[in-house]
């Protein structure tokens, strides 16, 4: 994951709040980008919602072919409009909604030694079922990393303890982690 500069964050926290007001007033998709050629490499990122400092919508998409630029407004449509814990995003609540985005590294096979809960999020997978949590999800919590990896798993739909099985895949990734309060003039 190469670091993001201030402009490409900025730009991206851009591009996720005109999604997201796009999605929110007709629920239409983001159809231009930013040329910058950092949001045009591939990659993946999660974007999350609060309102009033309370969780609003997270999606996340794991990186793939899409550029970044593209990850990002989708994700932000996606958790305005298709979080399942949520009801969709009103247009009255657009001022009060803060966006936070979450960059992600490339993945790495980790053993539960290897995990840093605040500095790496983990994904845990067996089979077809997968669960990711995000770097900041364990320091919220206060989880080291045996807790971390036991809700990781739940989130997977798998036990707590799946982590342990030789046909549980653990990996590790790092965010580079940035929200609107970061840049007030966005």
């Amino acid at each position: 994951m190469s670091s993001l500069g201030s402009f490409e964050k900025r730009l991206l926290l851009a591009l996720a709040r005109r999604a997201l007001t796009l999605a929110v007033q007709s629920r239409a998709s983001l159809e231009e980008f930013p040329q910058d050629e950092a949001l045009q490499q591939p990659g993946g990122a999660f974007v999350t919602l609060h309102h009033r400092k309370r969780l609003r919508g997270c999606v996340g998409q794991l990186p793939s072919n899409d550029s970044l630029a593209a990850v990002v407004a989708h994700c932000a449509k996606s958790a305005a409009l298709e979080d399942p814990r949520f009801e969709p995003v009103r247009l009255d609540e657009l001022p009060g909604i803060e966006i936070e985005l979450s960059v992600l590294s490339q993945f790495t096979d980790a053993t539960e030694d290897q995990i840093e809960p605040g500095k790496h999020g983990l994904i845990v997978s067996c089979g077809w079922k997968r669960g990711v949590l995000l770097p900041q999800v364990a320091a919220q919590f206060h989880w080291g990393s045996v807790r971390f990896l036991e809700e990781t798993c739940v989130k997977a739909g798998l036990e707590p303890n799946a982590w342990k099985e030789e046909s549980t895949r653990v990996q590790t990734f790092a965010a580079e982690v940035f929200s609107e309060a970061d840049f007030p003039a966005v």
